[in-house]
């Protein structure tokens, strides 16, 4: 759901729910969860209901995640260059 906000900007609840395998009431209550944890704002046009991702808390877990990100991604490597090194096990 926060994918397609951020790729296809605001939408309402309906235009979301036609991409779901979900009925309406079911989405509003994940776009309620995703409203209470600050990732979306809704706004109210009529009787639609606009939502628009809000990227900023995104940011922060972008921004706390990024030391573990480079101890993977060197562990990884370090795994890599290590499988490379290992002879092959003939299996038959």
């Amino acid at each position: 759901m926060l994918r397609l906000l951020r790729g296809g900007g605001p939408q309402s609840v309906q235009v979301l729910a036609d991409l779901f395998d979900m009925r309406r009431p079911s989405l509003s209550e994940h776009l309620k969860v995703l409203r209470e944890a600050g990732l979306v704002s809704e706004q109210r046009s009529g009787r639609q209901r606009i939502h628009r991702l809000e990227a900023a808390p995104l940011a922060e877990v972008q921004d706390w995640l990024q030391p573990y990100e480079g101890f993977w991604r060197g562990r990884l490597k370090d795994l890599g260059a290590l499988l490379d090194r290992t002879p092959d096990d003939d299996v038959t």
